[in-house]
């Protein structure tokens, strides 16, 4: 695991469209603030600790992925497709979640941030703890 205060390497959107179509899935602490992702195919990826604060993720495949730790404040995550994603500590408190499918993701009902009023059990997201 990478040192979360470790300076974290900075990608572009189509950069890591490249890298994950080579077959990386490792992208733990990237900086990606507000990338347009929007549609990207990305299961599987690892994305914990990394910034996505103002991303364009609407409609993108996160199935699976480890969004852990990760910034996605002000990000764009409608129609996305977080089923299996582990989202403990993520910050999502001012993320747009509309029609983003979360069933059987995981989360810390402590340390993951929600926009108010989001109800994560009955978005069939499972607690870790």
């Amino acid at each position: 695991m990478t040192d979360p205060l470790s300076p974290s390497p900075v990608l572009t959107a189509t950069l890591l469209r490249q890298l994950y179509q080579g077959g990386q899935r490792n992208f733990e602490a990237v900086t990606l603030a507000g990338a347009d992702l929007a549609g990207a195919d990305l299961k599987g990826a690892d994305f914990s600790y990394a910034d996505l604060s103002g991303a364009n993720l609407r409609g993108a495949n996160l199935r699976g992925a480890d969004l852990s730790y990760a910034n996605l404040t002000e990000a764009d995550l409608s129609d996305a497709d977080l089923r299996g994603a582990m989202l403990i500590g993520t910050d999502l408190k001012t993320a747009t979640v509309s029609g983003t499918q979360w069933t059987a993701a995981d989360y810390d009902p402590e340390t993951t941030h929600f926009p108010p009023g989001f109800d994560a059990p009955a978005a069939g997201m499972k607690a870790d703890r």
